[in-house]
């Protein structure tokens, strides 16, 4: 077993001070398990630890054998009682060996997906991805993309604020969108100081209309520069970041605010209440009134 991929897990939702999960580690035996780093993991429990399950996450691990069919067996079952069931990096070889994820687009560690094609060509592997969620089934890609996957859950099970402070704690991104790149090529000279502050300036100024021509001017650099280095440094056009950020920020209006809709979107840069609705509808499939409902801090 991959040591990162499951200290990632146990890390969002096993944290001791936090109360929103309960977490524990299962192997098909019960027994200990070795890491690819040389130490092993102890004090875990059996496959009937699946049946109590709400969200089954499975780490990535090496050789990338098929599971025995007791494990393969206890995921389907687990997955039919409507038990969330996902992977992380190459765990994807263990959670394509159930079918589940048969006629569906999956992802793992850019390294490995040409051999995960190969042998389950029933699905569509996307090798240039973070993470894809189809629901009640979802991969990763590798190492910190596991992060970007769990933090992506708690937004769904719980909201922005609670994702945004599980983040802080851990020192990472609180959002990095599923669809950006695995690996970035660096761009030609490094301006990661730069872009840090441009994207500052960008989240100060959503309500405004902002262009590549806005964002090339507040950096000095050609048009054609700048869109470059900031794919380079983001995995995402300026554009496609933009609009991510003025998504996120009518969550938190959502979730920390009774604000009109009509104002959240003014204030975001989307426009109107129904440009807010398309977006929110897109990336979480839930419609902004629904959203406030189900997160809205009272």
């Amino acid at each position: 077993m991959v040591a990162f991929d499951l200290s990632t897990v146990a890390q969002v939702f096993g944290h001791p001070a936090e109360e929103e999960y309960t977490f524990a580690v299962a192997t098909p035996d019960g027994d200990d398990v070795m890491t690819s780093s040389g130490f092993s993991i102890g004090a875990v429990h059996d496959l009937d630890a699946l049946a109590h399950a709400r969200t089954i996450i499975i780490p990535g691990y090496r050789p990338h054998h098929r599971p025995h069919d007791d494990t393969l067996r206890a995921l389907r079952n687990a997955y039919q009682r409507g038990t969330r069931v996902a992977s992380v990096c190459t765990g994807a070889f263990a959670l394509a060996a159930t079918a589940l994820l048969d006629g569906l687009t999956a992802t793992t560690h850019w390294q490995d997906a040409g051999e995960l094609q190969r042998l389950y060509p029933e699905i569509t592997v996307q090798p240039d991805v973070l993470y894809v969620d189809h629901g009640q089934v979802a991969t990763s890609a590798g190492v910190a993309a596991g992060i970007d996957l769990c933090l992506h859950l708690v937004r769904r099970d719980l909201g922005e604020r609670v994702a945004a402070r599980i983040a802080r704690r851990m020192v990472v991104p609180p959002h990095r969108a599923g669809g950006q790149a695995q690996y970035i090529e660096p761009a030609a000279a490094p301006t990661t100081h730069g872009f840090a502050e441009l994207t500052d300036w960008i989240v100060d100024h959503l309500e405004q209309s902002l262009s590549v021509a806005d964002l090339a001017r507040h950096t000095h650099l050609s048009e054609r520069q700048l869109a470059r280095r900031f794919v380079a440094e983001t995995g995402q056009t300026p554009l496609q970041w933009i609009l991510h950020q003025r998504v996120l920020a009518a969550r938190r209006l959502l979730e920390n605010s009774s604000l009109p809709m009509d104002v959240i979107a003014q204030r975001t840069g989307l426009g109107t209440a129904s440009t807010l609705r398309r977006h929110l509808r897109r990336e979480i499939d839930v419609t902004p009134t629904t959203y406030r409902r189900t997160f809205h801090a009272d």
